[in-house]
């Protein structure tokens, strides 16, 4: 039962994704987003550790101290600010990520509220999240102010009019 819960929340995060990326031009990255948690690596760490309201990479990090399945994840998937931290002999150095990554990003976190919050999602929540966690990412300078504009964007004027900002003044910049 599990396995069946999982891929239907995997997949409407999926296509939750896709949409809104289709929204703004990305329609390569929104067919390909995510296409590595149906792996057996991820796929099964989900059903594992399978909650419903919330990541099953996170069970799986508490109980082992860390997350196999997130590794593998982050490691194949540019839209993730971890992909492009970097190991040099100055310590970890985050890269600049395109921008095309960071729309993909910024998808990723809305459909992601969406999921888990259901019927309860509001467009203040993907910057709220954010807020949570902001002080442990490794993000180079530029990417972390693209994506707080969008966030704050969303927060204030909420998703159309932030789709519209994205295609009139992000889009048309690149």
């Amino acid at each position: 039962m599990k396995a069946i819960q999982h891929f239907r929340t995997i997949t409407k995060h999926k296509i939750k994704v896709m949409k809104l990326c289709f929204r703004i031009g990305l329609y390569k990255q929104g067919l390909l987003h995510d296409m590595s948690k149906y792996s057996p690596c991820e796929f099964m760490t989900g059903v594992r550790y399978y909650q419903g309201d919330k990541s099953p990479n996170s069970a799986e990090r508490s109980e082992k101290g860390y997350s196999l399945a997130w590794l593998h994840h982050k490691g194949r998937n540019k839209h993730h600010w971890e992909f492009w931290v970097d190991f040099t002999r100055h310590g970890l150095v985050p890269a600049k990520m395109p921008t095309c990554y960071v729309l993909e990003m910024f998808c990723d976190r809305i459909a992601a509220s969406m999921t888990y919050q259901g019927e309860r999602y509001q467009d203040t929540f993907p910057l709220a999240y954010y807020e949570r966690g902001k002080h442990t990412y490794i993000m180079h300078p530029d990417t972390r102010a693209l994506l707080e504009e969008l966030l704050i964007h969303l927060h204030n004027h909420g998703l159309n009019e932030t789709i519209d900002y994205i295609n009139t003044h992000i889009c048309n910049k690149k």
